[in-house]
């Protein structure tokens, strides 16, 4: 099955996904697996890099590669083993002006794998971006992103699933109210 970015852009962005974003459901996670996994194999692979030479093209393979994954792998290490190909493609895109191209919608996702880095650098830069953007509910989450950065190194959910052990501050702060899951 052959796929274009436009594909990815259509299906991402047309309704009612756009109100699933960030409300998934295990049907909804399974049907991203099954559309998108072989996508996300071939991304993963390298075999779509020619897709970063256009903005359409670098945001549909930040969204396979940042996205499907928390869909596809929910729960599991997986969700996580294409983050620092994701970032790349973000700063690829960045680097090159592509996200001057893009609406704020869209632009979000794009800057997305910068927010879901454990890297402070990548977080500072992520909360300037959304900011510049004039993107205030996403660069609210990218604070919160950052300062979890800034407070622990990287994100305590991710401990239990990616195999780490948490500090004591992360186990308290995981049993807090506080507490961020994804």
């Amino acid at each position: 099955m052959s796929i274009a970015p436009h594909d990815v852009i259509e299906y991402w962005f047309a309704e009612p996904m756009r109100s699933r974003w960030f409300r998934s459901t295990p049907d909804l996670d399974a049907q991203i697996r099954e559309r998108f996994e072989s996508v996300w194999q071939q991304a993963t692979g390298g075999e779509l890099s020619a897709w970063m030479q256009t903005a359409e093209g670098s945001l549909a393979l930040a969204v396979v590669l940042d996205q499907f994954p928390l869909n596809m792998f929910r729960g599991q290490a997986g969700a996580f083993a294409s983050e620092a190909q994701s970032i790349e493609v973000a700063l690829h895109a960045i680097d090159r002006g592509f996200d001057r191209q893009l609406p704020g919608e869209q632009l979000a996702f794009l800057y997305m794998p910068l927010m879901h880095s454990e890297d402070l650098e990548h977080q500072e830069r992520s909360v300037h971006l959304f900011e510049a953007a004039g993107l205030e509910s996403n660069a609210r989450f990218a604070r919160h992103h950052r300062d979890l950065i800034r407070r622990f190194g990287r994100f305590p959910h991710r401990n239990l699933i990616i195999g780490r052990p948490s500090t004591a501050e992360e186990l308290a702060f995981l049993a807090s109210k506080e507490a961020f899951s994804g």
